[in-house]
């Protein structure tokens, strides 16, 4: 499989299948950039509704340029795209759908709370392949069941905090973890949480950063 980090909450996973190679890209949002060219996607997937995880314009023409990829949301973001002449399948947490043949499986359920004087939104974590771990913006549901070996994970936001994220890592124990949701990070706090991902994760746990736009297999 190979991972590509377009900036923030965006990746495409690119999964070898029969005959084919299965194209998945998840949260394309405001804050990510280069994901725009992209063709030959087999299904987009929305994590939830914030606009650094869905950016509508941008998603309207890749999608106009991808007319034949499945498109996976939750219900919230599912609204604002009703607009296209698409058919969005609305999923959440305990769902399970496969995209040509690669199973996603849909877990969490809330956003991590950013202040209880704000309304909170849905949140689906997506579990890609049985080895894939995309939590959205959710460091609380624990993939039980699964054996996650590459967790993208949070590093930075509004809503939580870096031991939080520690945390979480620890909890999944993946084999490779990709620091995700870092653009409202400084350069240098962007380091610092990288290297305290690196150096408090579990044992025998690789920190993977990525160069934004480049493939790497994992």
């Amino acid at each position: 499989m190979k991972i590509t980090h377009f900036g923030h909450a965006c990746v495409l996973l690119e999964i070898p299948a029969p005959g084919t190679e299965v194209r998945v890209l998840i949260d394309p949002g405001t804050y990510s950039t280069g994901f725009e060219g992209l063709r030959g996607l087999t299904a987009v997937l929305i994590t939830h509704s914030h606009p650094d995880h869905i950016d509508i314009d941008r998603l309207t023409t890749l999608l106009a340029a991808n007319p034949t990829a499945d498109i996976v949301a939750d219900s919230a973001s599912a609204a604002l795209l009703s607009g296209l002449d698409r058919t969005v399948t609305t999923v959440q947490p305990g769902d399970k759908l496969w995209v040509a043949g690669v199973r996603v499986d849909v877990i969490g359920g809330v956003h991590a709370c950013i202040h209880a004087a704000l309304a909170n939104v849905l949140n689906n974590g997506y579990i890609i392949d049985g080895s894939v771990l995309h939590p959205g913006d959710d460091l609380e549901t624990f993939p039980a069941g699964h054996a996650i070996e590459v967790l993208l994970v949070p590093a930075g936001g509004p809503w939580m905090k870096i031991g939080e994220g520690i945390d979480f890592l620890r909890r999944v124990a993946p084999r490779v973890a990709i620091p995700i949701h870092q653009a409202g990070l400084a350069q240098m706090h962007q380091q610092l949480h990288y290297q305290l991902l690196r150096n408090l994760g579990p044992e025998g746990c690789e920190l993977v950063v990525l160069e934004p736009g480049t493939a790497h297999a994992v």
